[in-house]
C-alpha cells in the first residue's frame, strides 16, 4: 500500500520576501550589465564572454557550457570580438588540436572597464559597512555552496 505524499510545505513569508529581493537584484544587475556592455559597444553576450576570457583562456566548448549556449553561437561571438582585437585564438598547450579563446591585452582592459562601470555593484554596496558586506558575501557563498577564500 502506497503511503500518501505529504504536500510540500509553503515557504514562510520571510523566505518569500528574500527570494523576491534576490530576483530584483538579479534583474537590476542584468539591466545594468547590458547598459555597461552597450557603453563599450558590446552585446551582453560579448561582454560576458570577454569577462570570462579575461580570467583565463578557455576552449570554445567550455565557453559554450559556461554561457549556456551552443558552440556555434560562441564561435560567432569570438569571431566578432577577434575582429575588434579583443580576443585571439591560440592552440591549447596541453592539446594542440584544441583551440583556446583568450582575451588580448586590449580585451582585458575593456573587461576591466566594463566591471568598473557597473554602478550597481559599486553604489549600493558602498552604503553598507564592511561587516555588513562581509556578512552578505558569506551568506551568498553559503547559499551557493562556495567555500570562502
Amino acid at each position: 500500500m502506497a503511503t500518501p505524499r505529504s504536500a510540500p510545505s509553503r515557504p514562510d513569508d520571510l523566505t518569500l520576501e528574500v527570494v523576491e529581493l534576490i530576483g530584483a537584484v538579479v534583474a537590476r544587475y542584468h539591466e545594468e550589465y547590458e547598459e555597461a556592455a552597450a557603453e563599450h559597444a558590446l552585446t551582453g553576450a560579448q561582454a560576458r564572454l570577454l569577462s570570462l576570457l579575461s580570467l583565463e583562456p578557455l576552449p570554445m566548448r567550455r565557453l559554450a557550457q559556461r554561457l549556456k549556449c551552443e558552440p556555434s553561437n560562441v564561435t560567432g561571438i569570438v569571431d566578432r570580438l577577434e575582429a575588434r582585437g579583443l580576443v585571439e585564438r591560440r592552440p591549447d598547450p596541453a592539446d594542440r588540436r584544441v583551440k583556446l579563446a583568450a582575451a588580448t591585452d586590449q580585451g582585458r582592459r575593456v573587461a576591466r572597464g566594463l566591471q568598473e562601470s557597473l554602478r550597481f555593484a559599486r553604489e549600493p554596496l558602498a552604503g553598507l559597512s564592511d561587516p555588513e558586506r562581509v556578512a552578505l558575501r558569506d551568506a551568498l557563498r553559503r547559499m551557493l555552496g562556495v567555500e570562502g577564500g
